[in-house]
């Protein structure tokens, strides 16, 4: 490890205890999408204690942009980002381990800006605080507003069950689908209704007798959001909501155009009118760049870490995140990094294994991994051309 590397893993270990503490705090008090004042505070603040320059509610009122460089930076330095997420779920809080992500980001940010103002690195870095990454697409709108425009990669990591260091993300959307029909006395003249929850549960089980024709790699799951006001009352009224995942944008239109069908069908055979909204932030799949992931597993593999090997679990494709449309915009990096547990995301389990003191370490484990592998960018600045050659390439072989 040449001395640069021990510098920023230093800087790191250092800030363990503070890190920590913005880490349970977050976790303490979570916050569903573009609702995370509180995070927003305690990330902001800790950013600026710090000596980075900070835009507060940046593009959206819970996100920021905070930056750092070396004195002699120029613009031809290399200018990368790295991601915060912070937002929780509802009804269990930091269950995908948000209050992590967050603290790796401060991490490597830290560690790299100590870097610069000791005068051993030459660059540019940003900090992006990225709200509303469960379902709300956060990122989506920073890009849309420019965001990643100064950056020449971007990159963030996930805490999950494996060390992945180029995990599957497929792309997203969602839809609602509202049935209506016309309310009755469900004793008297049920004659006279037209049952809107019947629509929208034909609707649920054609979907599910639509699964024999879906492509393995096809995700599709639903609720019901809305059934009725009383029994006695036919539902004039029913709504679903659906989300909708395929490994390429290509399969998640023809996934789509099968859902469709399952929805006007339902219609036609209750008698209802239907009316289906998709979502107009839909999430791409993760596009990985090839030299980034490299140097982030040499690195990390320099530092102990042991990376994923089974083809299944490599293979194995996991949710969706707005980081793929990101990664659709500059050469980007999503790894996910192992808690050491069997434990899913998005599960009360997991939320308290993000608590840990563990998780803890190892999160702080894989920030030194993804500031090493900037290291090395920012002492190759060749490396940003050939890593934009190989994204360029990538785009046009996905398109």
């Amino acid at each position: 490890m040449n001395s640069e590397k021990s510098l920023v893993c230093s800087a790191i270990e250092r800030e363990s205890t503070s890190l920590r503490t913005v880490s349970l705090d977050i976790w303490n008090h979570p916050e569903l999408c573009y609702n995370e004042h509180h995070a927003h505070k305690v990330l902001t603040d800790f950013l600026e204690a710090k000596g980075f320059c900070v835009e507060k509610h940046f593009v959206i009122p819970t996100a920021f942009k905070a930056t750092a460089a070396s004195k002699d930076a120029t613009e031809d330095t290399p200018i990368i980002g790295v991601m915060c997420e912070y937002d929780a779920l509802p009804g269990i809080g930091h269950a995908c381990g948000h209050n992590l992500i967050a603290i790796l980001g401060l991490a490597v940010a830290c560690a790299i800006k100590e870097a610069f103002d000791s005068g051993v690195l030459k660059g540019k870095m940003i900090v992006l605080g990225c709200p509303a990454e469960e379902g709300g697409g956060g990122k989506i709108d920073l890009i849309e507003a420019g965001a990643y425009d100064d950056m020449d990669i971007a990159m963030m990591a996930h805490p999950s069950q494996f060390n992945l260091p180029k995990p599957v993300y497929v792309a997203m959307n969602y839809v609602t689908i509202t049935f209506e029909g016309k309310a009755a006395h469900a004793s008297s003249f049920p004659w006279d209704g037209v049952n809107a929850l019947d629509a929208a549960v034909l609707c649920y089980q054609n979907i599910s007798c639509m699964r024999q024709q879906f492509k393995p790699t096809w995700r599709v799951h639903g609720i019901f959001t809305k059934a009725g006001e009383k029994p006695n009352i036919i539902p004039e009224k029913a709504e679903l909501l659906y989300y909708i995942r395929a490994p390429s944008t290509q399969e998640l239109k023809e996934l789509t155009k099968k859902m469709i069908g399952c929805f006007e069908g339902s219609a036609t055979a209750s008698g209802c009118k239907v009316n289906y909204a998709f979502a107009s932030k839909s999430y791409d799949s993760l596009m990985s760049n090839e030299r980034l992931v490299s140097l982030y597993v040499a690195n990390g593999e320099a530092l102990g870490i042991e990376f994923e090997n089974d083809p299944t679990r490599l293979s194995k494709q996991g949710g969706s995140t707005d980081m793929g449309n990101v990664s659709r915009v500059l050469p980007s990096i999503h790894p996910k990094y192992s808690l050491h547990t069997q434990v899913s995301a998005h599960t009360s389990e997991f939320r308290d294994i993000a608590y840990t003191e563990q998780s803890h370490d190892l999160t702080l484990l894989h920030a030194k991994a993804l500031a090493m592998a900037a290291v090395d960018v920012y002492q190759n600045p060749g490396l940003v051309a050939q890593m934009k050659s190989d994204f360029q390439q990538q785009l046009r072989t996905e398109s």
